[in-house]
C-alpha cells in the first residue's frame, strides 16, 4: 500500500491481515465467550479466568467509520477516537453517550486517523498511515505541527507512544521502522519523520507479506520502548539509551494478531488482538525484557478490537468492525467502543 493509493480502495493493515486470518477460519462461527479460552498459545503458562465484563461505553456517530486509534486525555478524562475510513477524529466527553466529530474528515489532509495520544501538554497526535502524523490543540482543533516521511517507498505509519521527555516514536508498518519527533522538531512545526530505529534486522523471516511493526509502548521512566512484530507475535525492546533491540521473553506464550498496547506505570501491559477478538494482560518485569501472561479474554462482542486504552478502572476498546468493510458482503452494526471491567 502506498501513499497515492485512491481513499474508496484503501484497506487497512489490519484488515490486510484479517483476511488471511478469515481464509484460515480464525473469525469462524464458534466464537468463544469471554472467560472461555485462553487464545495466545502458552506452553508453562496459564491464563487466568476472572470475572470480566464487556459494555458499550459510547457510541461513534456515522455509517462507516471503522475505527482504529484511541487516546484518553488524563486531565479533562476527554476520549479521543480516529476513523481509518476517512480520518475523522470523534471526541467523547466524560459521561455523553454519544462522540462528537471533533476534527472532520479530510480536514488539513488528513485521509486516515490510526493511533492516537495526547501527550502531557494536551496536545493530541494523530498519525495518517499515508503520509505521517499532525499534532492538534484539543481546546481549539488548530493543527499545531505536521511531520511527513520522506522518500517514495511503500509506508504504513502506525501507531505512536510519547516518553516523559516529550519525544514522540512511531511505527511504520511496512518500512519496520521506528520514527522520532523530539521537542525541538515540534517547536520548528514542520519536517521529515526522522528514522530512530531500523527494527528488520531483528524481525523474524516472514512468508505472508510485508507488515510487521504495530503497536508501541513507552516505560514511565523513559528508558525503553515496546513493540510488537503482529505477524511473528513478537514483543522487542528498544533501549533509548543505547539503541539495543531484543525480543522479549514471552515466557513460551506469543502475542499472535496483536495490535495495540497499553501499558500501566506498574508494569501492566495489555493488549488488543484484533483478528482473534482476544484481550490479554500480561505482568512485565521491571527492566521490561520479560514478559508473563496473566489472563485472556476473547469474546465476539469485541468486533474486531485494535487498540485500547486503561483509564479510571476500566480499558476502553476499539470495536473496529474491519470484518465488515467493504469490499465484502457484510454490513456493519453501530460502531462504538467497549468499556471492559476486569482485564
Amino acid at each position: 500500500m502506498t501513499h497515492s493509493t485512491k481513499r474508496r480502495q484503501r484497506i487497512p493493515a489490519t484488515a490486510m491481515a484479517l483476511t488471511a486470518a478469515l481464509a484460515a477460519g480464525a473469525l469462524a462461527n464458534g466464537a468463544v465467550p469471554a472467560q472461555a479460552q485462553a487464545q495466545p498459545r502458552a506452553t508453562d503458562v496459564r491464563a487466568s479466568i476472572s470475572t470480566t465484563s464487556i459494555s458499550t461505553a459510547f457510541t461513534l456517530p456515522g455509517a462507516k467509520v471503522y475505527p482504529e486509534g484511541i487516546a484518553t486525555d488524563p486531565r479533562t478524562h476527554t476520549v479521543y477516537v480516529g476513523s481509518y475510513a476517512d480520518g475523522t477524529v470523534y471526541r467523547a466527553r466524560p459521561g455523553r453517550p454519544e462522540a462528537e466529530v471533533f476534527l472532520p474528515s479530510g480536514a488539513d489532509g488528513r485521509h486516515t486517523a490510526n493511533g492516537l495520544r495526547v501527550d502531557a501538554r494536551g496536545r493530541l497526535w494523530v498519525t495518517d498511515s499515508t503520509t505521517g502524523v499532525s499534532v492538534y490543540d484539543t481546546a481549539t482543533g488548530t493543527r499545531l505541527a505536521h511531520f511527513e516521511v520522506g522518500g517514495t517507498s511503500p509506508r504504513f505509519v502506525n501507531d505512536l507512544t510519547i516518553t516523559p521527555d516529550g519525544t514522540a516514536y512511531l511505527t511504520d508498518s511496512l518500512r519496520g521502522v521506528v520514527y522520532r519527533v523530539t521537542p525541538a522538531q515540534l517547536t520548528v512545526g514542520s519536517g521529515t519523520l526522522t528514522e530512530a530505529y531500523d527494527l528488520t534486522p531483528a524481525l523474524r523471516p516472514r512468508t505472508a507479506g510485508p507488515f510487521s511493526l504495530n503497536g508501541i509502548v513507552s516505560d514511565r521512566s523513559g528508558r525503553y520502548l515496546l513493540t510488537v512484530d503482529m505477524p511473528a507475535g513478537d514483543l522487542y525492546r528498544v533501549d533509548l539509551r543505547t539503541g539495543a533491540v531484543r525480543r522479549v521473553d514471552l515466557g513460551g506464550a506469543d502475542l499472535k494478531a496483536a495490535d495495540g498496547l497499553d501499558l500501566s506505570p506498574d508494569g501492566t501491559l495489555r493488549v488488543a488482538h484484533n483478528t482473534t477478538n482476544t484481550l490479554t494482560r500480561w505482568r512485565l518485569s521491571q527492566d521490561g525484557t520479560r514478559a508473563r501472561l496473566l489472563h485472556t479474554v476473547t469474546d465476539p462482542s469485541l468486533q474486531i478490537p485494535t487498540t485500547l486504552a486503561h483509564t479510571a478502572g476500566r480499558t476502553l476498546v476499539v470495536r473496529s468492525q474491519f470484518d465488515k468493510m467493504p469490499p465484502g458482503p457484510d454490513t456493519p452494526t453501530t460502531f462504538t467502543i467497549a468499556s471492559v471491567h476486569g482485564l
